[in-house]
Parts: C-alpha cells; sequence; structure tokens
C-alpha cells in the first residue's frame, strides 16, 4: 500500500507525498464507534438467555458488516490514494485491489488553482486544479491538505523545471556561435583549393 520509489527514474526525488485529508475518516470512524456501542449496549441491556444471545448475535453480525463496508473500505481507499509531487512530475494513483495512476509531466503543466470552501479553510483543505497539456486536460484533486502550501510548491516545481530545461541567453548565444563556426568550417572544406 506504500508508494513504489522504485517507479522514480534516477535523478527523480519525491518533494511531496499527501494522502487525501484526514477528513474524510470522520465518517468512518464515526461507524466503527456506534457500532461498538451498539454491541456493548446490546450485551449489557439484552436479558440473558437464547432470545438475548441471538439478538447480540445479530447486532454483533450487523456491526461487523457495517464497520467492513463503512469503515475499513474507506480506510483502505484512503491510505492507498496518493498524491506525489517529484521535481519532474505529479503522479496521481489510487486503488486497493487494482490500481490506476496518472502522471502529469511539469512541462506539460499549464496552470494551476486552488478553492477552498468556509469548512476547508477551518480544517485547512481544499481542491486543487491542474490543467495540463494532453487529452484528459484537466485534474481535479479533492481534500487535498495543506492546499495552498501544495499549490505555492506546484508553481515552484513549474518554474524550476522550466529553468532547468531551457536555454538561457548566453546559452543560446553559444549554440549560435557554435553553429556559424561549424557552417563557416564547413563552407571552408567545401571551397576547392586555388591551383
Amino acid at each position: 500500500m506504500a508508494f513504489p520509489e522504485d517507479m522514480l527514474t534516477d535523478d527523480e526525488h519525491v518533494v511531496l507525498h499527501l494522502h487525501p485529508h484526514w477528513k474524510a475518516l470522520v465518517g468512518p470512524v464515526a461507524v466503527l464507534v456506534l457500532a461498538v456501542a451498539a454491541v456493548v449496549a446490546g450485551f449489557l441491556l439484552l436479558p440473558a438467555g437464547t432470545g438475548g444471545t441471538v439478538a447480540l448475535y445479530a447486532i454483533a453480525v450487523a456491526g461487523l458488516v457495517a464497520v467492513s463496508w463503512l469503515t475499513v473500505r474507506p480506510f483502505l481507499i484512503w491510505r492507498t490514494t496518493h498524491y506525489v509531487f517529484t521535481n519532474e512530475r505529479v503522479v496521481l494513483q489510487h486503488g486497493v485491489f487494482s490500481r490506476e495512476r496518472r502522471d502529469i509531466p511539469l512541462n506539460r503543466v499549464n496552470d494551476h488553482s486552488m478553492s477552498q470552501r468556509f469548512s476547508e479553510r477551518l480544517l485547512g483543505c481544499g481542491t486543487l486544479t491542474i490543467e495540463s497539456a494532453g487529452e484528459r486536460g484537466q485534474t481535479v484533486l479533492a481534500d487535498i491538505p495543506g492546499v495552498g502550501r501544495v499549490q505555492t510548491t506546484l508553481y515552484e516545481l513549474v518554474e524550476n523545471h522550466h529553468d532547468r530545461h531551457s536555454l538561457g541567453d548566453g546559452e543560446m548565444r553559444e549554440i549560435l556561435d557554435e553553429v556559424r563556426q561549424d557552417r563557416g568550417q564547413d563552407r571552408a572544406d567545401d571551397t576547392p583549393a586555388a591551383t
């Protein structure tokens, strides 16, 4: 369930590794507490005897089903959802039994924005929208913890990637001078020698 570090390239390193905000687990934890409370209440309040034992087993089975579907399943989904920001790309991965992964190279990120409702501002999370060149275009990441910090980090990553992979004026002049010198040398080699 952990993020596989072996999927990174040689020069790539993880800058941010996030799961959705913890608020996604509030409902599942509430279901777990209610299921345990129901079983304890049944144990304490139901009469001893065949009828009480059958009712207690029914409550326990219903609680186990509720906890399995409404607590364990959402926890596994939360735990296996990864938002990874590296110095080369944004990786979105999710899936418990089957896995789906999407990579957005930083050089394809055209725009990114964040939004927060009032309740999300109080909890410190929000929605990050990444627009990229390609078929899918827009990717919406909901419940990102510290979304303002994440957006700033994404901006810095995109700018650093652009600076690293683009030529400055001085570098461009050096390359053009080398090309001109090579062309001049080729022309000198192609002219016949005077006899």
